[in-house]
């Protein structure tokens, strides 16, 4: 019988037990919290991609993907004709594919049309995509707006850590073209 020749690191003994982490060995004495962080980004990034699924079927739309939502409301955003590459770009999506595959399954349901000007072509919501994300927003005011502070106390802490995701962002797409040269 054949052993395995990987071993598991094991988690310093200086390690606190009291963080809250998803891999402890990822634990690094120089920022205990960024392992903190990343869990959270964790937990948070799969509530929200539940709650955006749930809350876009509520409206009415059924089987659609997170990006499937996320690609809808950037098209709807401020009612203007939309091209792929600015669509990935604002969602910070590489893959191409997936947006377009995204935008060919919403077309497909008659919420999201084409048209084609010149070689490029752009993508903006139809009237009845227009009424799910209206009715989407509805439902976010009913069942999310209402979970804040109702002296709008929330806000700046939201503002703040809003700036920060963005900052963490820009530093995590840093780090990955750092570790794609390696």
């Amino acid at each position: 019988m054949l052993q395995s020749q990987t071993t598991v690191p094991q988690v310093a003994d200086d390690i606190d037990l009291n963080l809250i982490v998803s891999s402890a060995h990822l634990v690094s004495p120089k920022s205990r919290e960024l392992s903190e962080f990343e869990f959270g980004m964790i937990i948070a990034s799969n509530a929200f991609n539940r709650w955006v699924m749930r809350c876009m079927a509520a409206a009415g739309l059924r089987d659609l993907t997170t990006m499937d939502v996320l690609v809808l409301h950037h098209v709807n955003h401020r009612a203007r004709y939309k091209k792929l590459a600015d669509i990935c770009f604002i969602l910070n999506m590489e893959d191409t594919h997936v947006v377009s595959y995204s935008l060919k399954k919403l077309i497909t349901l008659g919420v999201v049309e084409a048209e084609k000007n010149g070689k490029e072509v752009t993508y903006a919501t139809t009237e009845l995509g227009q009424k799910f994300v209206n009715k989407y927003r509805d439902i976010r005011e009913k069942c999310l707006i209402t979970g804040l502070a109702p002296d709008g106390s929330d806000n700046q802490t939201l503002g703040e850590l809003a700036r920060f995701l963005r900052m963490m962002s820009g530093l995590y797409d840093q780090a990955a073209r750092a570790a794609s040269s390696l």
